[in-house]
C-alpha cells in the first residue's frame, strides 16, 4: 500500500494512476478524508442520475404495460443477453 499527500498525489498523478492499474493500493490522505484510488474495470458501471432515472421510469412504464397485458416481459436470459450485446 501506498500512502501519498494530495500535493505529492496532485503532482504525480500518471505515476499514482500507473500504480493503481498494477493492482497497488494507492490512498491519498488529505486535511478533508483520505481516499482510496481504483481503477475503473469492464465490469463497472458508471450513470449519471438522469440516465438512471430515464431508465428507471422506462422499466417502470414495461411492467405496468405487462400487468396490464399490454406487453410481455423479456426472460432474465434474454435481458443478460442484451446487457453483454450492448457492451461490445
Amino acid at each position: 500500500m501506498v500512502v501519498v499527500t494530495g500535493r505529492d498525489y496532485r503532482a504525480n498523478l500518471a505515476k499514482y494512476f500507473g500504480l493503481a492499474q498494477q493492482g497497488e493500493d494507492v490512498v491519498v490522505k488529505a486535511r478533508y478524508g483520505s481516499w482510496k484510488v481504483v481503477p475503473i474495470t469492464e465490469d463497472d458501471m458508471i450513470v449519471n442520475k438522469k440516465d438512471l432515472t430515464d431508465e428507471l421510469r422506462g422499466a417502470l412504464r414495461e411492467a405496468k404495460e405487462a400487468m396490464q397485458g399490454k406487453r410481455k416481459l423479456n426472460t432474465l436470459n434474454h435481458l443478460i443477453d442484451e446487457l453483454r450485446n450492448t457492451d461490445q
